[in-house]
């Protein structure tokens, strides 16, 4: 055994976690520095064997705590069952074997089945996970992996140009319990495109390429911004506010413990200035752990407790809760308890908001959300952009309020079928989507209407993706005509008001043919047609005037 092991070495690569961008475990790789080991491996179950024990004492020695990932190959697990040498080292390293998927690799076509089915069962049975490896460049039968049932697929990321087989491996997932990673990933592009197609975890040389060292942080790409409608506003924080336990910047660290152990339901404590700005937060389980240690109360009961106080979170008394979740996201990990400190105007500490008063109030109202939301294309009602309409008056502001519908639906119906239509609807509120901006609201009113939230700025933008697209059904080509009501400050008093000075723009939009657009002013008389011919000369001059 001396010869090969001398001349092997291990390198770890880590699985990624696409979701969080965190080290979800690492796979143990063997780097055999002359000969060809592992094609003797092949052929040889007892050296495979010995190498998989070999990779967890090497893991052992690099004191990783991360789940681990050993390779075997199906050959070696029909052969010698369970891996009694992996095992045994696994018990010697101190892990627990639910921590450590076996890895089965290629070939798997000569392998007898009923005993690596076998073999699977016993690591099974013993507490190992079992993950199917090297799929898309390996040779392993639709039936073998359906009969193994692993809980983990690994795809080379080759397949994620053809997205049907993805997507159906990830159906066999989603129907088996199993999870998806994509292994070989090198660009960007592979690693948005994993993402895309379902896949939850990922690794390759684009993360971190194998290490003599595990690695702890890597390099995960932000997902591309989803083409969904904003987050709403959500409630401000100030109901959320809770009294902040406040002392003096330069209070000693015993004030602080006498007020916390005085008052067990603080959580923290804020150090503020002479104005009552937070200086420093100091948050009550890590401070009386300091406290608590070896020589902790005489090394920091009489010093100064900002030394251990950490850098205040802060939010605005206007702030929302989702404004307040992400300066909780935004910061460190072992920060993500700590309570968010809430300013007036002034800077000054006006209470605190605790994430989990947030969490709760946020899933809330992501419930009713959804309750309010169109099945047909997953858009909210017209509640929702009435209400920011209801906001943007309060405010003072001008805005465009909009009503978008599909020409003679009915006809596209009864011609083209029903289907037809509900995936012009689909198409249309995608479109809508692609051209918002982060200040436009988009509401399925029903059927085929839709109403649109806009800065004045952004209409043309908005008018040139719903009418310059050649829109169809079943061959047939549609337009659609679009309604705009310009609303100035102080020209309307609430959202009923502004709806019913769109009501005639509506109907004269519907009047013209073509793809049409009419524009009018909340208060005065007439309208723009932007878009769109009159029916009839009579009509051609009732009512509107054209834009220079």
């Amino acid at each position: 055994m001396s010869s090969w092991t001398d001349s092997l070495r291990f390198a770890f690569q880590p699985v990624v976690n696409l979701t969080t961008g965190t080290v979800a475990a690492l796979e143990i790789l063997a780097r055999p520095e002359c000969g060809d080991i592992l094609a003797e491996a092949r052929r040889d179950p007892e050296l495979d064997s010995a190498l998989a024990a070999a990779a967890v004492r090497c893991a052992a020695q690099r004191e990783t705590l991360l789940p681990l990932h050993v390779n075997a190959f199906a050959g070696t697990v029909a052969d010698l069952g369970g891996l009694a040498a992996m095992r045994q080292a696994v018990r010697a390293a101190g892990r627990l074997p639910w921590e450590v998927t076996v890895d089965l690799t290629p070939p798997f076509t000569h392998v007898p089945q009923r005993s690596l089915l076998e073999g699977v069962a016993a690591l099974r049975e013993a507490g190992f996970r079992i993950s199917a490896d090297g799929l898309g460049d390996g040779d392993a039968p639709l039936r073998l992996l359906a009969e193994l049932a692993p809980d983990l697929l690994k795809l080379d990321a080759s397949l994620l140009a053809h997205t049907a087989m993805v997507r159906a491996m990830r159906t066999l997932c989603e129907e088996s319990g199993a999870l998806l990673a994509i292994e070989g990933v090198e660009t960007e592009a592979q690693c948005e495109a994993a993402r895309e197609a379902g896949a939850q975890l990922a690794q390759g040389d684009l993360f971190a390429a194998p290490s003599r060292l595990p690695a702890a942080d890597v390099y995960v790409p932000p997902p591309r911004p989803a083409l969904a409608l904003p987050l709403p506003s959500g409630p401000p924080v100030r109901q959320f506010l809770r009294p902040a336990a406040l002392l003096p910047v330069n209070a000693r660290a015993g004030e602080v413990r006498a007020l916390l152990t005085g008052a067990p339901e603080v959580s923290g404590v804020v150090l503020v200035d002479e104005y009552g700005r937070p200086v420093r937060s100091v948050r009550r389980d890590r401070f009386l752990l300091s406290l608590s240690g070896r020589y902790g109360h005489a090394l920091y009961a009489d010093r100064p407790a900002v030394r251990l106080g950490d850098v205040p979170r802060t939010v605005g008394l206007d702030a929302t809760a989702w404004e307040a979740l992400d300066v909780v996201a935004g910061g460190e990990q072992s920060r993500t308890a700590d309570d968010v400190a809430v300013v007036d105007g002034r800077g000054r500490c006006v209470g605190l908001v605790r994430l989990t008063d947030l969490v709760r109030a946020l899933a809330e109202s992501r419930v009713e959300e959804a309750a309010g939301l169109n099945p047909l294309t997953r858009l909210p009602g017209s509640d929702y952009v009435t209400q920011e309409v209801g906001r943007r008056i309060a405010e003072g502001r001008t805005f465009a309020l909009c009503w978008l519908d599909i020409d003679h639906f009915k006809q596209v119906n009864d011609g083209a079928g029903f289907a037809a239509g509900d995936d012009l609807i689909r198409s249309v509120a995608l479109g809508l989507q692609q051209a918002r901006t982060p200040t436009m609201r988009v509401g399925h009113i029903g059927g085929d209407d839709f109403l649109v939230l806009a800065d004045p700025g952004d209409l043309e933008r908005l008018a040139a993706a719903v009418l310059d697209t050649p829109w169809a059904a079943g061959g047939r080509p549609v337009t659609l005509s679009l309604a705009t009501v310009l609303c100035a400050p102080g020209s309307v008093l609430d959202h009923h008001q502004a709806a019913s000075c769109l009501a005639p723009l509506k109907k004269a939009a519907k009047a013209l043919r073509g793809s049409s657009w009419v524009l009018g002013r909340a208060g005065l008389p007439g309208y723009e047609l932007l878009r769109g011919c009159a029916a009839n000369s009579a009509s051609s001059s009732a009512g509107y005037v054209t834009r220079a």
